[in-house]
């Protein structure tokens, strides 16, 4: 299997590999790995119930193009977060720093105004 399709399991333990997974469930493992693959499977719910889901899809031979595009899917939107994120970054401590700078020339002006008529008599 391509490496790249693996990524959209990499969440998973180290216990069971990616690798393994698919081809238990493709049916490829013998009955020993087959064995130690469930009983891993047991002790990791999330495993567990990713599995079942991959269980119920129709057409196994799909598994790994549905991967790749989950993984594809997820790196655009990753990307597109991040890049507004970024932006939205730059702009608000350009903002904030603006305002700063206002309130304080406006508190400095005040503070002088206000010691000039309090000199007055």
């Amino acid at each position: 299997m391509n490496k790249d399709y693996q990524h959209i399991l990499s969440n998973l333990k180290n216990d069971i590999e990616q690798e393994k997974l698919l081809e238990y469930l493709n049916r490829k493992l013998s009955e020993e790995e087959q064995h130690e693959v469930e009983k891993q499977l047991n002790d990791d719910v999330f495993m567990s119930d990713a599995l079942e889901g991959l269980q119920a899809l129709k057409n196994k031979a799909d598994v790994p193009v549905m991967v790749e595009q989950l993984n594809t899917g997820l790196k655009k939107q990753l990307n597109k977060n991040k890049k507004n994120r970024n932006r939205r970054i730059i702009k608000n401590e350009a903002w904030i720093y603006y305002t700063v700078i206002l309130l304080l020339l406006l508190a400095g002006i005040a503070f002088v105004v206000l010691r000039l008529f309090m000199q007055k008599p």
